[in-house]
């Protein structure tokens, strides 16, 4: 139209375009899924779209993976490439304190070695409210699959908790643990980068384990370890006084609990 002075009708027919298409300005498609995907990556910044997709999902909204990748492009969602050191970007919702057992669960991992400097992980989960270790997970490898089938397993002795806290780590945000939270409606709250001082329960937990444990005994295979940590856990929950818990041990604190009907005993009073 500029180079040859022509009108834009003309110029539409000649390069066989509607004209529709070029005097109105396309509208962006499904405004409220955009609206709620910048949402969630601003939540979760480092969240891809299939695990939006998988938080959409939780709320009702369901899409092809194609359209989820499309919109998310076209948003300018892709998760940033870190450079440095990692530095905390903010807090999320606050935590309520858990009014009693099984209300409230943290977990972590913890690293040792074994023989030869083969390294190994634990998987340790306690619950916030009476100290209590639900469990000690060693293996060399702990995926994502692997800690939803102890939490599993855990649920069935224990009962199931409302929320459960932990740090960003990539098993703890992976795929099959979004897929555990959507199939067992148990709350999970991620702490700030950076902040472990917002999990204070479990971290508190990880340096009695290692003070009392780790730094203490040398393990030649995988199953002394376990053996090591099974009878650690028991002393841990029978027998160890707990100073936050009056000079009883967790076991006692539980019991406690429940024979006062779910109400705070003097010894968990904070």
């Amino acid at each position: 139209m500029v180079r040859h002075d022509i009108s834009q009708r003309r110029a539409c027919r000649l390069v066989s375009v509607d004209p529709k298409t070029v005097r109105r300005e396309p509208e962006p498609d499904n405004p409220e899924i955009r609206v709620r995907m910048r949402d969630i990556a601003g939540e979760r910044r480092r969240f891809g779209y299939r695990r939006i997709g998988l938080m959409l999902e939780r709320e009702g909204i369901e899409m092809n993976h194609k359209k989820l990748r499309r919109l998310y492009r076209e948003e300018g969602l892709a998760v940033k490439r870190r450079r440095g050191r990692k530095r905390a970007t903010g807090t999320r919702e606050p935590m309520a304190m858990p009014s009693g057992p099984s209300k409230r669960w943290s977990l972590d991992f913890v690293a040792d070695t074994f023989g030869a400097s083969r390294r190994f992980r634990i998987l340790a989960v306690i619950d916030d409210y009476t100290r209590e270790c639900l469990a000690l997970v060693a293996d060399t490898s702990l995926s994502g699959g692997r800690v939803a089938r102890e939490l599993d397993a855990v649920i069935r002795l224990y009962g199931k908790p409302d929320l459960v806290v932990s740090d960003n780590g990539s098993e703890l945000t992976s795929r099959a643990i979004l897929e555990w939270q959507n199939e067992s409606g148990v709350g999970w709250h991620y702490i700030a980068p950076g902040k472990p001082q917002q999990n204070g329960f479990i971290e508190s937990f990880n340096a009695r384990l290692r003070d009392e444990l780790l730094n203490e005994e040398v393990f030649d295979s995988l199953g002394a370890a376990r053996k090591a940590l099974a009878i650690w856990r028991h002393d841990y929950n029978n027998v160890r006084p707990h100073t936050a818990l009056g000079g009883i041990p967790p076991a006692a604190a539980r019991g406690s609990s429940e024979l006062c009907g779910g109400s705070t005993p003097r010894a968990l009073a904070s």
